[in-house]
């Protein structure tokens, strides 16, 4: 068998570990749905085009895209500057301000459901506006909750461009306009490009904030799925407005990869510091962006902590002292400590899974192939597939033993679908496809890796494919993310108090860069 062969076949067996994941967690599960809903009696062909015709699945598909790219816009908009200022630039408590941009996006969608019902509500400093139950108080939300991912993935990326570049084109003529239009921007579209693509995808799949803000006026393609399985038992309508979901998820994947595509920068395997100390100039920049970001920060999250202190006879601890007590059957079977336990424990376990599957998905995504990108495109589904399905199709399909585990009434269960849905997120963020920051090595420095003292799997594993990021995003935001869901089915965590309080459901290398030597914990 040749070299060639031999490299098939071990990518295909490390490949076989996250697909068998997905397979037996997401794909089975999401057929079995889709097979039950269309297929059941044989397919109605006319039944399924009535569901498609129907003007309730119209204006959900329209204010889905609306919804979706209103907060993809807003995100950039506001989070393209942060990116510049949180990262490009070096000062005093950035990191302090990096790690409060970054709260929003760790808290559970009905938290900050609550926080923009309390801020824009009757009784909300901005109630005189009168924006509650309204697309632009989702918009808003979805902007609030998805900046920090347009903050994070671009800033990464553009505190790793090479200062030196944008130095030569200064010292040919071109002015700050030019080199920002014609260098930094073009370094940029990856990173901005699957940013883009993973917040809009957040968006569209959108479950608590719309149920919660938009009440009955607001129907988006998740929200009906869920009316359709939960009220009326529809699981015809819920199959094929599910599809029509993905294929939402396939398009906009598949147009964000073409954008990657015609701007691919990919580092010759050096990482560098792109960094520089903050300057007066940048005042007229910096100055706007913070306290734009602190504004959209602040607002929402000291409203929720003031109806928090509402009580009966007006402000007090009234509410935080009933965290210690029993709270009623009707409103969570558990106390508020056992399901902060159960949280921890699952957040945990679900880090656990989606950091080790991840790692493998980006080392497999290192070598770019057709079967890494279909690779790549099998792990994001999940992304852009209703919770409410996939809760649906595990139950359906495992609802007897799996090799001896009775998995649907175990925990476990609940900790695997967390890990499912925070899988894409690990992967896209240890690896953001042709992004300059993604440590990837062309074929030669593979080769001269063992010669300069590399020893073995190192070679190709820590020294050159290994993504940067992954020391800080794995088991980090994994766990956080993972710790703000809320199941789609029965769990007694953290997220889902409030919901049952509120009544809501909720390349090539450089020719100019030199290979660097290997760190001393890859010497021989």
């Amino acid at each position: 068998m040749s070299r060639a062969a031999h490299r098939t076949l071990a990518w295909w067996l490390l490949a076989s570990v996250p697909l068998a994941f997905l397979g037996l967690f997401f794909l089975w599960p999401l057929a079995s749905v889709i097979a039950h809903g269309l297929l059941d009696g044989g397919f109605d062909a006319a039944g399924t085009w009535a569901v498609l015709a129907d003007s309730r699945s119209a204006d959900a598909v329209v204010t889905t895209l609306g919804l979706a790219a209103a907060g993809t816009v807003g995100s950039l908009v506001l989070g393209i500057p942060g990116a510049y200022v949180l990262y490009r630039l070096r000062w005093r408590g950035q990191r302090t301000v990096r790690a409060i941009v970054g709260v929003p996006f760790v808290l559970p969608t009905i938290v900050v459901a609550s926080a923009f019902s309390a801020l824009l509500g009757r009784s909300g400093l901005l109630g005189f506006l009168g924006l509650d139950q309204s697309v632009i108080a989702i918009a808003a939300a979805l902007v609030f909750y998805n900046v920090s991912v347009v903050v994070r993935m671009v800033g990464g990326t553009w505190a790793g461009l090479d200062p030196a570049t944008a130095a030569a084109a200064r010292t040919l003529g071109a002015d700050r306009r030019r080199v920002f239009a014609h260098v930094t921007v073009p370094a940029l579209m990856p990173s901005i490009a699957s940013a883009a693509s993973v917040v809009f995808l957040f968006c569209a799949t959108s479950f608590g904030v719309v149920l919660v803000l938009g009440g009955t006026r607001v129907r988006t393609l998740e929200t009906e799925i869920y009316l359709q399985v939960n009220q009326f038992l529809d699981l015809r309508a819920a199959a094929v407005l599910s599809i029509l979901q993905m294929l939402v998820v396939a398009l906009v994947l598949w147009l964000s990869a073409v954008a990657r595509r015609r701007r691919e920068r990919v580092s010759g395997g050096r990482s560098l510091d792109g960094t520089r100390p903050f300057r007066r100039a940048d005042a007229w920049v910096a100055v706007p962006t913070l306290l734009t970001l602190g504004v959209l920060l602040a607002l929402p999250l000291s409203s929720l902590v003031g109806r928090s202190l509402r009580t009966a006879d007006g402000i007090g601890l009234d509410n935080y002292a009933a965290l210690f007590s029993t709270p009623g059957r009707t409103v969570l079977p558990v106390s508020v400590a056992q399901a902060a336990v159960n949280s921890l424990v699952t957040a945990a376990i679900a880090a656990a899974l989606a950091c080790v599957i991840g790692q493998l998905v980006a080392t497999l995504l290192t070598r770019r192939s057709r079967r890494a990108g279909a690779l790549d495109a099998v792990v994001m589904l999940p992304l852009g597939v209703s919770a409410v399905v996939v809760g649906l199709g595990m139950l359906l399909t495992l609802n007897r033993p799996l090799l001896g585990i009775d998995l649907r009434g175990s925990w476990w269960l609940v900790a695997v679908a967390q890990a499912v849905v925070a899988l894409p997120l690990v992967v896209r963020t240890l690896v953001p496809p042709h992004a300059p920051s993604t440590r990837v090595c062309g074929p030669r420095p593979r080769r001269l890796a063992p010669r300069r003292g590399a020893c073995g799997w190192r070679s190709t594993g820590r020294c050159c494919d290994e993504p940067s990021d992954w020391r800080w995003v794995s088991p980090s935001r994994s766990r956080w993310v993972s710790l703000g869901r809320r199941p789609s089915w029965r769990g007694r965590t953290v997220p889902r108090c409030p919901r049952r309080s509120t009544g809501c459901s909720g390349g090539q290398e450089s020719r100019a860069s030199a290979w660097p030597s290997p760190p001393r914990w890859c010497s021989r």
